[in-house]
């Protein structure tokens, strides 16, 4: 992936040596040396997930005698394979699909985001793209992330090609993160903009993936298991993407291949939670209360298997392992990070002043009370997965540099209406916190990037900061509360220092969620 972190040229491939010069140059130097090295392993950790290694991972193809194997299951082809998928990364599955499948392959639809054909052939990534004469039907939609009537397009064809099928047919499904948006298919009478419309207030009002998907199931006709259902009685085989905390199949894109196990009462539940149930459109109580008295199409799922070929922790791991060949003493903390985008702010500030503190001469002691509040926010935001003890042990083993990794889908809850996205206020905000008190003798720098490339409505995918972040700013007139009020964290990024904190990659054709990354270095 050619990422580009904006970076003063002369510094952003520095080597890494001590540089004998003054105190702010050596600061300035230092700090571009580690943006460059957290660069690299964003890179790393995107790479791990590219959707061509993925799928020859997952599926292997007897050419002799035209078996299809996934897993330790085995599909015979004989011109009755078909392919639908939807995703931010089918694009690239679908291709890394057609090479290895080509000439077994009937009919494709594929649903991705607008502009992505265009941007990965601007970018020289064929390997990215279909085929001239691709047997493969591409609708672009979703723009911004968002359902569309281009998206509403591209699910009804998916439907159509879907219920075509018969029992000796096979169809492939691909699923990445962005599938919801770009698998819209309301049940009548739910307009598209009614859907829009909730899903929005819900997402504005702090409503995490699952929630959101729950109602979106509740109101599809192909998610929540409809396209499975769509397809019976051919097999299907999907190959998944994970763009959502702890990998669940139903979760996924709102689970289209994956029997709903929510109900109506879930979905009142959710609404009455987020004050929205008494202004919910008449429409959306009908459909509520159709499902309620009477549940359509079967409870399971049996003639579908379910793969899960790339996660956050299979990004994570590799950068992991590229942090150690740099000399880093690397721990995975979570796959899992979730919450309120301030509170997980405050944990990265507090565990960098605690990780700082015992990674330097003053010893762990020193550090007794902010590492008790470390611990109990830890055990407020309830991941699942976090190996804080064992990130503390390992700072205090490290005799050099440590660089912490964490990836997940932080929420922001909709204040103001500025240009952002969870990647850069997260950033914004763990740069105000590393500014609270000094870290001591150390260099520390966190930053936060969504492997698909595309923070929110903006080109970046994230951002970088170190603990001088709060004064430089004020230097610079710019008043880091007045942004983050009003949600303007890109503004905020593309005016400080002139964007140098900003992490632009393109789109990369993949997406796990975000990876997070905390650097400390003793000076």
């Amino acid at each position: 992936m050619a990422a580009v972190l904006q970076v003063l040229p002369c510094l952003a491939r520095a080597p890494l040596r001590p540089l004998l010069l003054g105190g702010a140059v050596v600061r300035l130097a230092s700090g571009m040396a580690l943006a460059e090295q957290a660069r690299q392993l964003f890179e790393s950790a995107v790479g791990a997930v590219l959707p061509g290694p993925m799928l020859h991972r997952a599926l292997s193809l007897d050419p002799g005698g035209g078996q299809l194997k996934v897993r330790d299951r085995s599909f015979q082809l004989r011109q009755n394979l078909y392919l639908v998928g939807f995703g931010k990364a089918v694009l690239g599955m679908a291709a890394a699909a057609e090479e290895l499948l080509g000439q077994h392959l009937v009919q494709g639809v594929i649903s991705v985001p607008k502009g992505i054909r265009a941007a990965m052939e601007h970018a020289g990534k064929q390997e990215m793209l279909l085929k001239p004469h691709s047997c493969v039907q591409v609708f672009e939609g979703a723009e911004d992330n968002l359902p569309d009537r281009d998206a509403l397009r591209a699910a009804l064809a998916i439907r159509q090609l879907a219920e075509s099928l018969t029992a000796d047919d096979l169809l492939l499904v691909l699923i990445s993160g962005g599938g919801s948006a770009l698998l819209p298919a309301p049940i009548p009478p739910v307009t598209l903009e009614e859907k829009q419309t909730l899903t929005k207030l819900l997402a504005a009002r702090g409503a995490n993936i699952q929630e959101l998907n729950t109602i979106r199931k509740a109101l599809s006709q192909l998610k929540g298991g409809g396209l499975a259902r769509a397809a019976y009685p051919a097999q299907v085989v999907s190959l998944i993407l994970s763009d959502v905390v702890g990998d669940p199949v139903e979760v996924i894109a709102s689970g289209p291949t994956v029997a709903s196990v929510h109900n109506v009462q879930d979905c009142l539940h959710i609404l009455n939670r987020y004050g929205l149930r008494a202004a919910l459109p008449r429409s959306v109580k009908t459909v509520l209360a159709r499902a309620d008295s009477d549940p359509h199409g079967p409870h399971t799922c049996g003639h579908v298997l379910n793969v899960i070929i790339g996660s956050n922790a299979l990004a994570l791991a590799e950068a992991q392992r590229q942090a150690e060949a740099l000399g880093y003493q690397a721990v995975v903390l979570s796959a899992a990070m979730q919450g309120d985008v301030e509170s997980i702010a405050r944990f990265y500030g507090l565990l960098a002043q605690v990780a700082g503190t015992r990674l330097t001469l003053a010893g762990a002691g020193a550090s007794a009370e902010e590492g008790e509040q470390l611990r109990e926010l830890a055990a407020e935001l309830q991941l699942p997965d976090l190996q804080l003890k064992e990130a503390l042990e390992a700072v205090v083993r490290a005799r050099g540099p440590v660089c912490l990794l964490a990836g997940g889908e932080p929420t922001v809850q909709l204040q103001g209406s500025g240009k952002g996205g969870r990647n850069q206020e997260l950033a914004l905000r763990v740069g105000v916190e590393l500014g609270r008190q000094p870290l001591g003798p150390v260099d520390v720098l966190f930053l936060s990037g969504g492997t698909d490339g595309q923070d929110g409505p903006t080109e970046a995918a994230g951002a970088w900061v170190m603990p001088e972040l709060a004064s430089q700013a004020a230097a610079e007139g710019l008043d880091v509360a007045t942004f983050l009020s009003h949600n303007d964290s890109h503004t905020f990024f593309r005016c400080f220092r002139g964007g140098v904190h900003l992490l632009h990659t393109g789109l990369t054709g993949t997406n796990v969620m975000d990876a997070h990354l905390l650097f400390l270095r003793p000076r």
